[in-house]
């Protein structure tokens, strides 16, 4: 099992990723919305801006304040 860092000391499962997208579309932000009032929201922002969202295989939504382009380098840096 491969971890990957998304900020300020927290990791997921690389193998449990599914999709790593930007914040800033509607319908993101209505999977964001509906994660939050399901309980299956994980907040890793630790405050900041909100520049990542992790969709994981068992329907979890994480938020990570590193961009999506750091954490598909770090996942592809555990490939080689």
């Amino acid at each position: 099992m491969k971890l990957i860092n998304i900020g300020f000391g927290n990791m997921v499962s690389s193998s449990r990723i599914v999709a790593v997208v930007s914040p800033d579309s509607a319908p993101i932000k209505r999977m964001v919305q509906e994660a939050k009032t399901d309980g299956s929201l994980i907040d890793a922002t630790y405050g900041r801006r909100c520049k990542a969202v992790i969709i994981t295989d068992s329907d979890h939504i994480v938020l990570s304040a590193v961009s999506p382009e750091t954490i598909g380098n770090r996942t592809e840096e555990g490939e080689e």
